[in-house]
């Protein structure tokens, strides 16, 4: 075997041994980038899931304070149409013809003087006049006088002589009443 054969077989064998490492660098460059893509894909995935994740979540929170702010003009709207309705109530209650408040202011004093046997009432300007006018027509309220006109709506403040007690029976404490107990009924009505 002459020196080029020797030459010829070591290039072979080398030419191998490098075809055999770049094959095997090869196949380790394909296995870390198949390795890498997996973790990038993952990775991707990982993260298109919490960007999701938080558009949701972002999309709730603004759902819900639009929810809370139209909720929320809702009931104002709602409590001025209630504010509306009670201010007409009054409005309408006082409006009433005067035979109406003559029977009503009679029958007002007539609980009153129960309670009150001696005392001063007080009434609205309209209606001063109408209370002169049955407290000299019944004996039963002798023991009262007219006081000082007040502005409320109509009924009756009356006030014991002493002026230890006083019992309102003005119409804006009626409907007051009235009003609190039968909010929640009114208010089912108005808005369901």
């Amino acid at each position: 075997m002459g020196l080029e054969a020797v030459v010829n077989e070591i290039r072979e064998k080398g030419r191998k041994e490098v075809e055999a490492v770049r094959a095997e660098t090869r196949t380790d460059v394909e296995e870390i980038l198949k390795d890498a893509q997996t973790r990038a894909a993952g990775i991707k995935a990982s993260a298109q899931e919490e960007a999701d994740r938080a558009a949701t979540h972002i999309t709730n929170q603004e759902a819900s304070a639009a929810n809370l702010v139209v909720k929320r003009q809702a009931l104002n709207a709602q409590k001025t149409l209630l504010d509306q309705v009670y201010s007409a109530s009054l409005a309408a209650v006082g409006d009433l013809p005067a035979e109406f408040q003559e029977k009503a202011l009679t029958a007002l004093l007539k609980r009153a003087v129960k309670e009150i046997k001696k005392g001063v009432v007080h009434a609205n300007e309209r209606d001063t006049p109408v209370v002169e006018g049955i407290l000299g027509q019944l004996k039963m309220f002798s023991g009262y006088t007219v006081g000082a006109p007040l502005d409320i709506p109509g009924g009756i403040i009356v006030e014991s002589t002493d002026g230890e007690l006083q019992i309102d029976y003005s119409y804006r404490t009626f409907l007051d009443e009235i009003w609190e107990s039968g909010l929640k009924d009114a208010s089912d009505i108005l808005f369901t």
